[in-house]
């Protein structure tokens, strides 16, 4: 089922069935080198797991990225609820496969999940967060319109699939 649709993208809700295309992204090395490291086909499992309890209990997670020309996975972007400096806010984050990169389709994605989340889902309010060297985010955060926030130490303990 398609949730949102851009010009060269739709996204849908991921299944456990995406866990092979969504690892070549999540299991990555460089794609995860801001993250404590990289996830293995259970991990990512539980990540998608993850997504489709956040689909029941919130509306939304993060949303598999397809191109619609030849229906390829380009990886996953959506909002999901994190916890930010002892509050529970909508984030928009996103991961795209490294042969996919440096296309727009992050931005392309990110820009129609902000909307989604004011127009539809109502929220006063959308962040995007990131650790401090992660600078390909915050350019994609940047295009998106937004505007830095807070700076943090460190990065307090999201609800992320254990």
């Amino acid at each position: 089922m398609k949730i949102l649709e851009t010009e060269r993208l739709y996204l849908r809700e991921l299944v456990l069935d995406d866990t092979r295309e969504l690892s070549k992204v999540l299991s990555e090395p460089e794609s995860m080198q801001y993250y404590t490291k990289p996830f293995n086909m259970k991990e990512v499992e539980s990540w998608i797991q993850w997504n489709i309890d956040n689909y029941r209990k919130y509306n939304h997670g993060l949303w598999a990225v397809i191109l619609k020309d030849g229906e390829k996975f380009l990886g996953d972007c959506g909002i999901t609820m994190q916890l930010i400096d002892k509050e529970t806010v909508p984030e928009i984050g996103f991961h795209i496969i490294k042969n996919y990169c440096n296309q727009g389709y992050a931005t392309e994605a990110a820009i129609a999940c902000k909307e989604y989340a004011f127009k539809v889902l109502k929220y006063p309010k959308v962040f995007s967060y990131t650790t401090v060297k992660n600078v390909p985010s915050q350019k994609v955060a940047e295009k998106m319109g937004m505007k830095k926030y807070k700076e943090f130490e460190k990065m307090e303990k999201s609800k992320l699939p254990k």
